[in-house]
């Protein structure tokens, strides 16, 4: 079967779960506890769709959807990482101090990737959306991808019992693992059309499992983590008063 069949039915099926999961976060009234999520959901629901359009309008190849791809990329980079920074503050809740130092990481990690991004700028001053926008896309998603393993090793270590949060942390990995692999490869072999098409597929089919993770947290896993966060209150008030 063509890869790009397989790929358009992934980004399809990932449209529709996006769709699907924000109106039951809306429709379940859990926009409260879940709003970075349902935020997250709704930047991807755009991005997919206004590509999927361009795309079926003007082609793979042409340079409306080139430009509409990394901008909705950087859409898609910058929700991430407040994302990720959400989950920090999530995982921190009964642990100010923590939070405080993570919290200043979290600020200087992204000036320092703006910096080093913007370094670009000097070395490459006609085309200043390309260069600038790719690098910086490319900077904060690997920033992203290392800060979520930071993010499940404090989970662990803290013994964090929102089972809820650990699934979703684990699809975030899902989604930044997959394609991280494949832009390395495609660097690797100076973009081959084997690395191409590669990441053509892994980048659809992460998203769509990270998708897949998320509905079964977000759907099954919501009241169970109440009632153990219910059943560990002594525990989460000792934290808290040491």
């Amino acid at each position: 079967m063509d890869s790009n069949v397989v790929g358009y039915s992934l980004q399809y099926a990932s449209i529709i779960i996006e769709a699907a999961l924000v109106v039951y976060i809306v429709a379940s009234r859990g926009l409260k506890r879940a709003s970075e999520v349902a935020l997250y959901l709704l930047s991807l629901l755009v991005a997919d769709s206004l590509r999927a359009f361009i795309l079926l309008k003007y082609g793979l190849t042409s340079q409306q959807y080139f430009y509409v791809y990394w901008s909705t990329d950087f859409l898609l980079v910058i929700s991430a990482f407040l994302l990720v920074c959400s989950f920090f503050r999530r995982a921190c809740r009964y642990e100010e101090k923590t939070w405080r130092l993570v919290r200043l990481l979290l600020v200087f990690v992204f000036l320092l990737v703006v910096g080093i991004s913007g370094l670009s700028i000097s070395r490459n001053q006609n085309d200043l959306f390309t260069y600038f926008t790719v690098e910086f896309n490319q900077n904060l998603y690997f920033t992203c991808l290392v800060l979520n393993t930071l993010l499940y090793l404090l989970l662990q270590q803290i013994e964090s019992a929102d089972d809820q949060l650990g699934l979703l942390v684990c699809g975030v990995g899902i989604q930044f693992a997959g394609p991280a692999a494949s832009l390395a490869l495609l660097h690797l072999t100076a973009g081959e059309r084997f690395a191409q098409s590669l990441a053509h597929l892994t980048i659809p089919l992460c998203t769509l499992g990270m998708l897949l993770v998320w509905a079964y947290a977000i759907t099954r896993i919501k009241e169970r983590a109440i009632q153990v966060s219910g059943c560990k209150t002594p525990v989460l008030a000792e934290v808290t008063a040491d």
